[in-house]
């Protein structure tokens, strides 16, 4: 089906030919016959270009090497047709100003001879009259295939309001009702099965395994009963360490590790894996992956989906049946083509084809939406009948679905077509960002003009329909706000995929054009073999070429380096001197390889997320053709380039995270054409742009306004940022003192800075410790004006006392009606949420309300109206908090409950009926949650809490034992960390005879993680249950024991000795662990599932024996008394342990045959380390410093062979006193000279400081 799409850069080459530009600054002068013959032939080839393509699959293989050569002269064509455009710009830029002077003071035309007039143009018009030759022998050719001159008829399309999100996907869950329950009661009955079950989805292509796959995989059973789920798209390649990776959420490279770590994962764990489109036919790939994954616990099990029957076969190996997906039913079929069909007339005619049109659907959804896509430009009933003949065109073997999907494509129009298939870039299943799809067509030049319309409005018109059509799926909006306040990104992103049929399609059109580089061993040949024009490369395993950017590579036009890890070395990327890049992404690079006087064709550069820039290159104000400048999360970059009003071609400069930036460059209001700009901060220099520049701007999304302490009213209201109607996120934040003296002065520049009443999000906000004058206003009464608000922060507006004044409303509408998240942080006078609380019966005033978060607010007594609330966050230190209003009605649907709350006294009133969804709660102080005296009621409020899955108890001084009694209500419970709790002691002194309710199959059946810090007096952990992994206890002087007569395995959460404890926002990642099959000693120890112990700032601990061998971790800091430590760790990988004086030796551990990193630092009297055949053979990092009465050599013979292995080794001060009195903080390999091997046969001298040594 190879497509070469050769109309759409013709036409493109007779548009840049008729540049207005070119014409002003007379660039082609003496070109102009070359230009006018080539203006006359293009036309005549593009009128013939849509006969060559059809006629290229059952013609002769000459038409096809036209097409392509023709392509070819195309991209060239393009390439000169942009020089002369940039040169048209450059001397726009040379006559308003732009000089670009280097360093030694001259001008750029000295410097660069081609840039003299006429070397330009004799260089110019050398290249053109080579165009023009390649061109009329390409025109010769045409000649002889004859060919017809076909115009290509417009195509119809929908102008789609809005962008369709799965809108079938409600119809297709009805229609796989009874499979979907059918498959997950058998995923469910085999919850005490010690076999891995494997159950595959068989189906053709398009039949919607995937979306089935998804509803299983979605189901509120699956998700409670499997901890751990995990989706994987597999696709051509059965790649297991890929695999791996994506289960573990990690980016290991090496096949064994990754494995090793795969076992880790998923052992005792009970979990579901869903491979989604599994192709390959390899029994042994699939038998290493499947002997890691039966190291999970009972009942776990691996959802697959295949076209393949025999893929299926070798993954089940006989032992259950493989799902076969039934058609989708026709009467669903019919529904999906009608949902997306014009209304059909009521005649039978129609409705005989329609009937048709379904069969031949063969209960494909993707078919039907296709189908209904396409029927919905179409009013006559001999169109249907055209669109269903054509659609039964198929090839020999090909899929039936296939040809109903490329004739969905083939009814696409030409720009489409280009837009559509330059997809192809990205791997199968990756996540696309919507806007940054766009900027890239942008770039590329793909979208056409259409009427007034901006090229962006146009592109996501374009989108919305492929969308519609099914070219797109899975559309989704994120929101990325994050949780710090102060520095909160106004950053949502669309994000879509691709079906996998129809990512076929597009690579079909663009063959190896386009490239997603996920494997280094054929690159070369890929380089030399075909001609590259987008490459995307996605992984850090990647090795380029050094000559991958050399002057014989081809002539790239993308790329992209996606998903990095660490940072990148690039200085060998851009070697040549001149590069016909149009789109270029390097995240954390090592040092910026751009040079920009050989990227002028560049369009679109993305720099993000790389801390290593500080400044960008002073000539990058030379690159006139940029559109798309995204420096987001630069925190290190503190300035612009002063010229960038020279960049006129910019559309979007994304700065926000760029937090030290000081100011924007001067005149940026000269950017016309800038849509986009994130983050826009008003410096106290008069070199810098005032907010005065916005004025010219038109701009759209997201914009932060910082330093609003150094604008003026006039400024403010020269802004006139009520103009700016798209606009939908608005942040106004002042950093310091005010300079006008003026006392109404704040609120008379937010008068003025008054934005339009569409917004989004707004947040308004004074930061920083020096703001105190900056109380703004009373009140907003134009809040009530802003009914598409969906954010809204207000923080440190000292006068505030109300969003809403009675006076400012007309009692008959809603307030906010599309308000969803409310902050209100350090609001001194703020006191009610409208004025009106309580006079709108039935009619809550925030109907859309999920996220609260109120903090010292202490006037505020009420929480607002809002039933669908989600998330409450309070911080209230006051005696008069009115706990009681925190009703059922209130808080029933919350999934997440935070409080700081001081007050000793307050009482929360629940609904004791009807259980909780709260799932995450952090408590604050809150001593009323824990009486002195146990309650009934107390106890009663507890059980509310039943669901929960993370609690954090901070700061409680009343909480003197474990709280048993309440625990043994949480009985979903995973997470638990206590901190800064400095009353409690431990477990309660038990009367004889009195009854516990401490037995292990009682009390947190589910607790996986437990962390306690800041606990002075504590001395011992509550009785931990078999299900823990993770046990963190640190700044807890007292504590002796964690060991209880039960044993506890807990998933980590490791926090070391700070003043303040946060949190992390999600804890969705918490896994049960059913007891894996363990040697008898792990099983018979009470915690057979724990993985990491850390234990740091306790002076009472002495010793800890029997540790289990599930261990991974193990970390002592500064415990000073304690001298042993004991238990056969065959599986331990990190031991790390730091100024513990008393400890002797550590040979009691075992051999440690799996120990990769080695850390002993500051143990005064440690002799002795194991040293077993089998100890230290997978070390990679070693550090021992300050261990003076340590024995070395048998460390040294042991490692011997393994010194060119290591890749951290610091035994610089291994006897060496500490230099700091035992109390010292270590960084592996990163303070002191590592050894240096004076003799390559023996350790003799190869640690300096130890010169006495022996060997």
């Amino acid at each position: 089906m190879a497509e070469y799409l050769v109309g759409p850069l013709l036409s493109k080459v007779l548009e840049k030919a008729s540049s207005f530009l070119v014409d002003m600054y007379k660039v082609m002068d003496g070109m102009e016959d070359q230009r006018e013959t080539l203006e006359r032939l293009l036309p005549a080839i593009l009128g013939v270009i849509q006969d060559a393509e059809e006629k290229k699959n059952h013609r002769s293989c000459l038409v096809c090497a036209w097409l392509k050569s023709l392509k070819k002269v195309s991209y060239e064509a393009i390439d000169v047709f942009d020089e002369f455009n940039y040169e048209s710009l450059r001397r726009e830029a040379k006559k308003k100003g732009h000089h670009n002077h280097t360093m030694l003071g001259m001008d750029s035309v000295s410097l660069f001879p081609s840039r003299n007039p006429i070397v330009f143009r004799y260089r110019m018009g050398k290249k053109l009259r080579k165009i023009m030759e390649k061109i009329k022998e390409l025109v010769s050719e045409m000649n002889s295939f004859g060919l017809v001159c076909q115009e290509e008829t417009p195509k119809q399309w929908r102008k789609i309001d809005s962008i369709m999100v799965d809108s079938d996907k409600d119809i297709v869950s009805r229609s796989r009702d009874e499979e979907k329950k059918k498959i997950i009661k058998i995923l469910l009955d085999k919850a005490n099965s010690r076999d891995l079950t494997v159950l595959p989805i068989v189906g053709m292509g398009g039949l919607g395994k995937t979306t089935f796959a998804q509803l299983i995989y979605n189901d509120p059973e699956i998700e409670k009963h499997f901890p751990l789920r995990r989706w994987c798209c597999v696709s051509d390649v059965f790649d297991v360490v890929a695999i791996a990776n994506s289960i573990c959420m990690s980016r290991e490279r090496d096949r064994e590790k990754a494995l090793q770590d795969l076992q880790k994962k998923v052992g005792g764990k009970r979990y579901l894996i869903a491979l989604d489109d599994v192709r390959e036919r390899n029994s042994d790939k699939w038998g290493k992956l499947k002997t890691c994954l039966k190291k999970g616990g009972m009942g776990s099990a691996v959802l697959t989906t295949t076209r393949d029957a025999e893929v299926a076969r070798i993954m089940v190996a006989g032992e259950v049946e493989v799902h076969n997906l039934e058609k989708l039913g026709e009467i669903y079929v019919k529904e999906i083509i009608q949902s997306r069909a014009l209304t059909l007339p009521n005649n039978d005619e129609y409705f005989e084809v329609l009937c048709k049109i379904v069969k031949r659907c063969d209960g494909s959804s993707l078919g039907a939406k296709a189908f209904g896509s396409m029927l919905s430009t179409r009013t006559t009933i001999q169109e249907w009948k055209d669109v269903l003949a054509k659609s039964n065109i198929c090839n020999e073997g090909e899929d039936k679905i296939v040809p109903i999907l490329r004739l969905s494509y083939d009814e696409l129009p030409s720009y489409m077509k280009q837009c559509f298939s330059f997809c192809a870039i990205f791997p199968k299943d990756y996540e696309i960002d919507v806007e940054t799809l766009i900027q890239l067509w942008l770039a590329h030049d793909f979208i056409p003009l259409q009427g007034g319309d901006h090229l962006e409005t146009v592109a996501e018109n374009i989108f919305k329909e492929l969308a519609w059509r099914s070219f797109f799926q899975d559309v989704k909006r994120i929101s990325q706000r994050g949780e710090n306040v102060y520095r909160r990104q106004l950053r949502d992103r669309t994000t879509c995929k691709m079906h996998d049929l129809m990512h076929d399609i597009s690579q079909s059109v663009m063959g190896k054009e386009c490239v997603s580089i996920i494997c280094s061993s054929n690159f070369r040949n890929l380089m030399l073999e075909h001609p590259l024009y987008h490459v995307f490369i996605p992984y850090t395993s990647i090795a380029l070429p050094d000559d991958f950017m050399g002057n014989e590579a081809p002539a790239l036009r993308t790329l992209l380096f996606r998903e990095y890890y660490g940072n990148v070395s690039t200085s060998h990327l851009f070697k040549c001197n001149y590069l016909q890049l149009r789109a270029l992404e390097l995240p954390r690079v090592e040092e910026l390889p751009i040079r920009p006087r050989h990227l002028q064709h560049l369009r679109y550069l993305n720099l993000s997320d790389n801390s290593n820039i500080h400044e960008l290159p002073a000539d990058i104000s030379t690159m006139y053709n940029l559109q798309t400048l995204n420096l987001s999360d630069c925190y290190n970059l503190v300035r612009l380039p002063k010229d960038m009003k020279y960049m006129t071609s910019l559309r979007h400069l994304y700065t926000n995270g760029c937090s030290k930036l000081k100011c924007m460059p001067p005149d940026l209001g000269q950017l016309t054409s800038l849509q986009t700009l994130t983050y826009f901060i008003m410096g106290a220099s008069a070199s810098c742009s005032t907010l005065r520049e916005v004025h010219s701007l038109n701009l759209s999304g997201k914009l932060e306004l910082c330093g609003l302490e150094n604008v003026s009213q006039e400024q403010a209201k020269a802004a006139n940022l009520g103009s700016k109607e798209k606009l939908t996120h608005l942040s106004l934040e002042w950093n310091g003192e005010y300079h006008d003296e003026e006392p109404d002065y704040p609120e008379k520049v937010l008068d003025a800075l008054k934005p339009h009443h569409g917004l989004q999000m707004l947040k308004n906000f004074s930061a920083g410790g020096e703001c105190e004058k900056i109380t703004m206003c009373e009140e907003f009464p134009q809040l009530i004006h802003f009914k598409s608000l969906q954010v809204l922060y207000l923080i440190k507006l000292g006068k505030l006392q109300s969003l809403c004044p009675e006076d400012a409303r007309d009692g008959k509408e809603q307030i906010f009606p599309a308000l969803k998240e409310v902050k209100l942080i350090d609001l001194e006078r703020f006191e009610s949420w409208v004025e009106t609380e309580g006079k709108q019966e039935n009619k809550p005033t925030f109907p859309l309300l999920e996220v609260v978060e109120i903090s010292n607010c202490p006037k505020l007594t009420s929480l607002p109206e809002a039933p669908k609330l989600k998330v409450l966050k309070l911080n209230e230190n006051k005696a008069e908090l009115s706990l009681p209003l925190l009703k059922s009605r209130s808080i029933s649907q919350l999934s997440k409950l935070k409080l700081d709350v001081l007050d000793k006294e307050a009482i929360l009133q629940l609904d004791q009926i009807h259980e909780s969804s709260l799932s995450n709660m952090e408590l604050r102080h809150c001593n009323f949650f824990f009486p002195t005296i146990p309650s009934e009621p107390i106890i009663g409020i507890w059980k509310w809490f039943r669901q929960l899955v993370y609690l954090e108890i901070n700061s409680s001084d009343v909480l003197i034992y474990w709280p048993e009694e309440e625990f043994l209500c949480l009985v979903s419970l995973k997470m638990l960390t206590i901190f800064g709790c400095v009353n409690l002691i431990g477990r309660p002194t038990l009367v004889k005879g009195e009854p516990t309710h401490c037995a292990t199959d009682q009390f947190l059946p589910c607790l996986t993680s437990s962390s306690i810090c800041c606990c002075d007096n504590l001395r011992e952990l509550f009785v931990l249950p078999p299900s823990v992994t993770h046990i963190h206890v640190s700044g807890c002087r007292n504590f002796e024991f964690i060991w209880g007569k039960g044993d506890i395995e807990l998933e980590s959460v490791h926090v070391e000795h700070h003043d303040t404890f946060t949190l992390p926002e999600h804890c969705n990642d918490l896994e049960y662990r059913s007891v894996p099959e363990q040697s008898p000693s792990a099983v018979n120890h009470p915690l057979p599932c724990l993985e990491r112990i850390h234990v740091s700032l306790s002076d009472k601990i002495v010793e800890l024996q029997n540790l289990p061998p599930s261990l991974t971790s193990l970390e002592f800091h500064s415990c000073p008394e304690l001298r042993s430590v004991s238990g056969q760790l065959h599986d331990l990988k990190f031991l790390d342990i730091r100024r513990c004086n008393k400890l002797e030796s550590l040979n009691c551990l075992g051999d440690l045959p799996s120990l990769e990193r080695l850390c002993l630092v500051s143990c005064k009297l440690l002799a002795s380390l194991p040293c077993g055949p089998e100890s230290y053979s997978s070390l990679s990092t070693i550090a021992i410093r300050y261990c003076p009465a340590m024995n070395m050599k048998p460390l040294y013979e042991r490692l011997r062979p393994r010194l060119d292995i290591l890749k951290e080794r610091d035994l610089s001060h291994a006897h060496a006193k500490c230099p700091y009195g035992g109390v010292i903080h270590f960084s592996l390999g990163t303070e002191h000279k590592r050894p240096t091997l004076w003799d390559p046969k023996s350790w003799k001298y190869a640690i300096p400081g130890c010169r006495w040594l022996q060997v």
